[in-house]
């Protein structure tokens, strides 16, 4: 069970932030058709949820050509919080829909555990993300003439799958819904609306909960509630969460902040705080403005340091 209520603080805010100015540890599986093998016993590496391998894409032609991603290579933790940031047009959104089934790289792989999604036909890969990524969106997405209770069940309907209530039960109390059950999304407030879309994500026991800008259109104090319940599906339910934020605040809730710049990692930050992150993300915006047309790969930073922290995007592409 959950040790808190929704307006609990689930997990805290840290108040230690160490920065790390190369990429984050990426070890291709052996066995490309099989993905990353999992972590076993203490002195494994950590289990991995999300692997990225290379991501590599591309829109437009010519003049109008823009690469969101470029050769970008991400370990996703199981069990853990991890927050993408970056400056507008760095690729966060893009990675998120790469990670979470929705769109195909040009080139990389992404394997969810062991499956290989590039591997997948429509048929299959419909199903991974119904039966295996919980989503949060920025918009709720509930469907209007449905009531909350409606919604909530509506992906186990679709695939078919009953329900486990006593699952059911737990979230929507935990989430503080019971009272409005009944209740339409036009009778809900955003922050009650959001709830419901988390309890959604969460009665179906995802592998991976993605969560895109989910305090974007809530005030500071629904908001808030959102991040105490992701916060807590970590803590408690062991739950992996992946969230796309522009708010510092926000990111100061996970266990670790990715930076993007160009379409390339540019760092992360371990154990942060709202002043680690803005002082970070304010870095890899200024040195990714700084190289202006340079091409990805470049120096886009100097020194970093706990609190004041600059990013370097590698010249390598990333590790792999």
């Amino acid at each position: 069970m959950w040790a808190g209520g929704v307006g609990d603080e689930a997990g805290g805010m840290n108040t230690s932030a160490t920065y790390t100015d190369a990429h984050p540890s990426q070890t291709p599986p052996p066995n490309p058709a099989q993905g990353p093998t999992p972590g076993q016993g203490a002195n494994s590496a950590p289990r991995l949820a999300i692997q990225a391998i290379g991501l590599r894409k591309t829109y437009g032609k010519g003049d109008a050509q823009v690469r969101p991603l470029d050769d970008l290579s991400l370990d996703i933790e199981a069990e853990r919080f991890t927050a993408i940031m970056g400056p507008s047009g760095s690729g966060k959104s893009t990675l998120l829909n790469m990670l979470a089934g929705l769109d195909i790289p040009d080139s990389g792989e992404v394997f969810i555990g062991r499956t290989a999604i590039s591997r997948l036909n429509d048929r299959k890969l419909t199903a991974l993300r119904r039966d295996r990524i919980g989503f949060v969106f920025q918009s709720f997405n509930l469907v209007p003439a449905m009531s909350a209770e409606e919604n909530i069940l509506l992906p186990s309907q679709l695939s078919g799958q009953k329900t486990d209530r006593r699952i059911f039960d737990r979230m929507v109390d935990l989430l503080g819904l019971r009272e409005r059950l009944g209740h339409r999304p036009h009778e809900l407030s955003g922050g009650q609306q959001q709830r419901v879309a988390v309890a959604r994500a969460l009665v179906a026991q995802p592998d991976v909960l993605v969560a895109d800008e989910p305090t974007g259109n809530l005030d500071s104090n629904s908001g808030e509630e959102v991040l105490n319940i992701l916060r807590a599906s970590v803590d408690e339910l062991g739950q992996t969460v992946v969230m796309v934020t522009h708010d510092p605040r926000a990111a100061a809730r996970a266990d670790r902040v990715v930076l993007l710049a160009d379409g390339r990692l540019a760092g992360e930050l371990a154990q942060p705080d709202p002043e680690s992150v803005a002082a970070a993300l304010m870095n890899v915006t200024a040195g990714s403005a700084a190289s202006g047309a340079a091409p990805a790969g470049q120096s886009a930073g100097g020194s970093a340091g706990p609190g004041s922290a600059a990013a370097t995007v590698p010249t390598d592409g990333g590790a792999r």
